[in-house]
C-alpha cells in the first residue's frame, strides 16, 4: 500500500478529500443538518439577510447565543428600500437537535434536525430568497443533484469508454477502424452546444428527476469518447504481454480475456480519469441550470441557485444569494482536481518502483 501511504502524505489530496467527504455527508443527511424545509416560505421573510447571532438581550445580560424573529418592513416611498423589522421582545436561543419540520429515514419519521432556533425565531444561516426560503437548507437539498450528477455519469460513460475502446483495440482491423471514426465524430461535437440544443428540446412538462436522468444521459453520452481513445491504446500494448498471450492460446473467448484480464491493468488511469472527470459533469449542470435549461424551480440544485448572478442588482444588493452556490462550486471542483492530481502522483508507475 506504497501509493496510499504517498496520498496520505500529500497535504492538497488531503484537503481535497476531506472536503469532499464533509460535502457529500452533508448532502446525504440533509434531512437532519438543514434546519427548515427547503421548500417552506417564511411571512414575510422574502430576502432577509444571513440573521444576525446575538449574545446578551437588550438588559446588556449575557445569555448565549440567540436570534430575534426578522421580517421584512414596508416598502419607503421616498427612498424604495425595505428595513428589517427585529422583535427584541422574543429571544430565541441557538440550540443543536432541535425540532422542526418531519422527515422519513428509512421509513421512519423524525424530527429533529442538527441546529436551529428554540422558539419564534428562524436562523437563515445565509438568509433567505426572494421566495422566502432558507438558502442555507436549499443548498444542502440542491448539493443532492449537483455532486451526485458526477457519480452517476461516471457510472455511466466509463464502463462504456472502457468497453468500447477494449474491444478497438483487441480486435483491431475493421472494427478498431470503425470504433474510432465513431469516436472521432463524437469528439468533434462542442460539447456545451450539444447539450444547450439537446436540453432546449426537452418537453417542458419534465419533472426534475426526469430532466436529470436526461442531463446525465447526455453529458454521459459525449464523454466516453476520450476515455476509449485511451483505452485503446494502452489495450494494443498490454495485448502483447504473455498473460494475454496465453489466454489466447487456452481457448479463452475474446469477450472475458477484454473483461477480466485486460481492462483491470488500466485500472490506475481509469481511477484517476474518473476522478478528474466529475467536475466536468457537476459544471456541465450547473452551465444548463444557470442558462435555464436544467434542473427548474422550486426544485433545488446549485446551478439553478446560481442563475441569479445574471441579475446585477442582486449581486449588489443580495450577495448572500451568489455566491454560496458558486463557492461551493469551485471548492467542490477544486477538492476533486487536487484529489485526482495526488492520486495521479500515488500511483504513478515509476514512483511506485522507486
Amino acid at each position: 500500500m506504497d501509493w496510499w501511504q504517498k496520498l496520505k502524505k500529500n497535504p492538497l489530496a488531503r484537503f481535497g478529500a476531506l472536503v469532499l467527504i464533509i460535502f457529500y455527508l452533508a448532502v446525504l443527511a440533509a434531512d437532519f443538518v438543514a434546519p427548515y424545509d427547503p421548500y417552506a416560505s417564511q411571512p414575510d421573510g422574502g430576502l432577509l439577510p444571513p440573521t444576525q447571532i446575538y449574545w446578551r438581550n437588550q438588559a446588556g445580560q449575557f445569555i448565549g447565543p440567540h436570534v430575534y424573529p426578522t421580517v421584512q418592513g414596508p416598502v419607503d416611498i421616498n427612498t424604495g428600500d425595505r428595513k428589517l423589522i427585529i422583535d427584541r421582545s422574543q429571544p430565541s436561543p441557538l440550540r443543536l437537535f432541535v425540532a422542526g419540520h418531519s422527515y422519513k429515514i428509512l421509513g421512519l419519521e423524525f424530527k429533529r434536525h442538527l441546529f436551529g432556533a428554540a422558539g419564534p425565531a428562524r436562523f437563515n444561516l445565509l438568509g433567505t430568497d426572494e421566495q422566502a426560503r432558507d438558502q442555507f437548507s436549499r443548498l444542502l437539498y440542491g448539493g443532492r443533484i449537483s455532486l451526485s450528477i458526477g457519480l452517476v455519469g461516471v457510472a455511466i460513460s466509463f464502463p462504456l469508454g472502457m468497453l468500447v475502446g477494449g474491444i478497438s483495440g483487441f480486435f483491431g482491423g475493421f472494427t478498431d477502424s470503425f470504433l474510432m471514426r465513431l469516436v472521432e465524430v463524437l469528439m468533434t461535437i462542442p460539447s456545451i452546444y450539444l447539450l444547450v440544443a439537446l436540453a432546449a428540446v426537452l418537453p417542458p412538462g419534465l419533472t426534475s428527476a426526469q430532466r436529470f436522468l436526461l442531463i446525465v444521459l447526455i453529458t454521459s453520452f459525449i464523454s466516453w469518447a476520450g476515455l476509449a481513445r485511451v483505452i485503446r491504446g494502452q489495450v494494443l500494448s498490454i495485448k502483447q504481454r504473455e498473460f494475454v498471450q496465453a489466454a489466447t492460446a487456452m481457448g479463452g473467448q475474446p469477450f472475458y480475456i477484454i473483461v477480466r484480464h485486460i481492462l483491470p491493468q488500466t485500472a490506475t488511469y481509469v481511477i484517476i480519469s474518473a476522478t478528474l472527470s466529475i467536475p466536468s459533469f457537476i459544471v456541465a449542470e450547473s452551465v444548463l441550470s444557470l442558462i435555464g435549461l436544467g434542473i427548474q424551480q422550486p426544485d433545488p440544485s446549485w446551478g439553478n441557485m446560481l442563475s441569479l448572478a445574471t441579475n446585477a442588482s442582486i449581486l449588489v444588493l443580495q450577495p448572500w444569494l451568489v455566491w454560496p452556490p458558486a463557492l461551493l462550486i469551485i471548492l467542490t471542483v477544486l477538492s476533486f482536481n487536487v484529489l485526482g492530481d495526488g492520486l495521479r502522483d500515488a500511483l504513478d508507475p515509476r514512483s511506485l518502483q522507486r
